[in-house]
């Protein structure tokens, strides 16, 4: 018998190990593990998602003729996740299992460690699901002394020829960054099409009872879960994103807006991560929107950026530098994380939406996760370990593969530049462009010190006298570094004072 152990993230029809062996001859077993929601204080909603994706998979192969082995919670117990396999593989005699590589390092290490000590043997498979293998990374990466997305990217697009005229890209640049970076007019984002959600089924609504049962005092809530929990789900949410979003994704992805959580964003992450669908599938709609003229180049081309370039980008590097990179603290940031981080109950107002949002809807947009949420972890020097746990467990679409580099090494600069050329710190007056956040906030973005100076604002001129040397010798931070030194020392003294009040009191801010 041709035994397979499939994890939550690995929800795939199509994976190797699936299609190795005919159904009759193959068993899967599938786990949920109440202790993988206790690694980190994980969101309800999160939990719910996997968990309702599992027992439909579970479903589905079932009636596609495999034998599969299936350990609810209830069954599991406070048993964790290695543990509970190696149980399995006693009590139904499987001496060999099989596995897709794990997304996880530490639940991989853990896995490797169990099921050796138990004399199980373990094959680990490549996944074929992602476009770049963990081999192919490392020897792309060998290339380079440092390592940047765009050159990768643009390999990815050459070697799978996506949006390529012959050898040339489509339009003639690699990129549009420069025509994706709009702000909502002064009016507001004015309607949106709204993203395509799903009435919890009898699965659901089964899972989300026994989360708040089980978990009552997690973060968050259940009452707004629409996500997609199945492949047919996840087809349908992409085919309405491409055909009524994806055309105004591109000129308006870094815009926020005051109860404007979603945007124009697909929301497709978290189906991608948990493989209900494959990422060549999601390129190739955008791909053919394009080529129809249903949808412009740079709106296009700025949404598989994010599945072709980012995404792999992100889980190459985290291969590559796992465990080092989670133990990563370059500029020594060592502040405990705010309470209000678990509640969003902040003077700030563009900290109260976004963390607001994330608290209920489990989903904030790049922007929002990278220039205010980590904009201001870093500027705050908020334990990179903290603030990497609370990523992890707040979004759906968080697998460790992906959260990790995002937040360690692009908001956090935690891994010292590996693989960017700049801590990414902006003061108050980027939230204001970007959003009407600032509008009735307490905190004004134009102060830099005094009882209404905007955090940010004074944060990000501190943050530049605290690491001035080494943002005086980046060609790209120079000049913020440069403007500080042409401030007299009495404004210097009075914003560095009132960042340290500031830092002391985080928790009131």
């Amino acid at each position: 018998m041709h035994a397979v152990l499939v994890l939550g993230d690995q929800l795939w029809a199509n994976s190797p190990l699936l299609r190795a062996n005919s159904p009759s001859e193959t068993t899967v077993i599938l786990i949920e593990a109440l202790s993988e929601s206790k690694v980190v204080w994980v969101h309800k909603a999160r939990t719910a998602l996997f968990l309702s994706a599992m027992r439909h998979f579970a479903q589905q192969l079932r009636a596609d003729g495999f034998k599969v082995i299936y350990s609810k919670l209830a069954d599991t117990g406070e048993v964790s996740l290695p543990d509970r396999v190696v149980q399995l593989c006693q009590s139904h005699g499987i001496s060999h299992l099989n596995l897709l590589e794990p997304g996880e390092w530490r639940l991989e290490q853990d896995i490797l460690n169990a099921t050796k000590q138990a004399g199980v043997g373990l094959r680990i498979v490549e996944d074929s699901h992602f476009m770049c293998s963990r081999a192919a990374f490392a020897k792309w990466a060998s290339k380079y002394k440092q390592l940047r997305m765009e050159y990768f990217y643009r390999e990815m697009r050459q070697q799978h020829q996506v949006l390529m005229d012959g050898k040339d890209p489509e339009g003639g640049q690699w990129n549009f960054d420069a025509d994706n970076r709009s702000a909502f007019p002064k009016s507001g984002p004015g309607e949106i099409t709204p993203h395509c959600g799903f009435e919890p089924d009898d699965i659901t609504r089964e899972v989300i009872g026994e989360v708040e049962r089980l978990l009552p005092d997690n973060p968050g809530q259940l009452n707004s879960f629409a996500w997609p929990v199945t492949p047919v789900q996840a087809r349908q949410a992409m085919a309405h994103f491409i055909e009524h979003r994806l055309p105004k994704f591109g000129p308006y992805q870094d815009a926020m807006w005051t109860d404007t959580p979603f945007g124009w964003h697909s929301l497709l992450a978290a189906a991608i991560n948990l493989h209900l669908f494959d990422p060549r599938e999601v390129i190739s709609a955008a791909e053919q929107a394009y080529e129809q003229g249903k949808v412009d180049l740079p709106s296009a081309e700025g949404f598989i950026r994010q599945i072709l370039g980012w995404r792999e980008f992100m889980r190459g590097v985290y291969w590559l530098d796992m465990p080092l990179m989670r133990q990563a603290n370059h500029l020594k940031a060592e502040h405990p994380l705010p309470a209000w981080f678990w509640t969003g109950k902040t003077h700030m107002n563009c900290m109260k939406e976004s963390i607001g949002q994330t608290l209920e809807h489990a989903y904030a947009h790049h922007i929002q996760r990278l220039m205010v949420i980590g904009n201001f972890a870093l500027l705050a020097g908020l334990s990179p370990q903290q603030v990497e746990d609370w990523f992890l467990a707040v979004y759906v679409d968080a697998v460790e593969w992906v959260e990790l580099p995002n937040v360690a090494g692009m908001a956090l600069f935690a891994n010292g530049g590996r693989f960017t050329s700049k801590p990414y710190i902006a003061s108050g007056a980027y939230i204001k462009r970007m959003s009407n956040y600032c509008q009735g906030c307490k905190y004004r973005p134009d102060q830099k010190t005094g009882d209404t100076a905007c955090p940010f604002t004074t944060l990000y001129w501190d943050f530049i006298a605290r690491h001035e040397p080494m943002l005086v010798g980046n060609p790209r931070t120079a000049l913020m570094a440069k403007n500080w030194q042409k401030q007299d020392n009495q404004a210097q003294a009075a914003i560095r004072q009132t960042a340290e009040t500031m830092l002391r009191n985080l928790d009131t801010l």
